[in-house]
């Protein structure tokens, strides 16, 4: 069977980047080179998809007294500029843009939908795809998230590892590690299309 490749950009927010809600170091900087590479090579995906954490009431996601891991501060707020695309990629192709946790916590790419309604799931089986490159916001949370569903799906993942950037060192470490073992191929940006 041919390789159907997609890219999933997920969570790259202004909500999740320095001056955001809940920020992320080195945020605004994945999201700019991220917009690089994919004006560079997004041409050779079948589809680019992205995320957005866009909550409407998620319950008790969000909490002013968060735990960090189970609760955080209100952020991806619906209707708010910093729940859109960060403005790096606004002259990004993006094929379908995949909205998630409205009313619940919602950390992988997998959880969402596209504007009609779609689950991502859907839309990538519906356009053939085999195997996706993911990069985006945080490595250690809602990246790793989508990686682990993506192949729990049966995809072939690769975690393009200089286009994403964890919470911590510590909890990025982690992940990895977590990633790899599930089969995540962690290659770079530059080694993608490599010949």
């Amino acid at each position: 069977m041919s390789t159907v490749r997609a890219c999933l950009v997920v969570d790259a927010q202004p909500t999740f980047c320095e001056g955001g809600e809940l920020a992320v170091d080195g945020g605004n900087d994945v999201c700019v080179r991220s917009a690089q590479f994919l004006a560079e090579h997004g041409d050779r995906y079948h589809l680019v998809v992205s995320s957005q954490d866009y909550h409407v009431d998620p319950g008790h996601h969000f909490s002013s007294e968060p735990d960090f891991v189970d609760t955080w501060p209100p952020h991806g707020l619906a209707g708010t500029a910093n729940a859109e695309l960060h403005p790096a990629l606004a002259d990004t192709a993006i094929d379908v843009r995949v909205r998630k946790g409205a009313h619940e916590a919602a950390y992988s790419l997998f959880d969402g939908a596209d504007p009609d309604g779609r689950p991502a799931l859907q839309v990538l089986r519906a356009a053939g795809v085999t195997d996706l490159d993911v990069l985006g916001i945080a490595e250690s949370h809602c990246v790793r998230a989508t990686v682990l569903d993506a192949l729990r799906h049966g995809f072939g993942v690769r975690l393009l590892r200089d286009l994403t950037v964890p919470v911590t060192a510590e909890l990025g470490a982690a992940a990895r590690t977590e990633m790899h073992a599930a089969g995540a191929a962690l290659t770079t940006s530059a080694a993608a299309f490599a010949s």
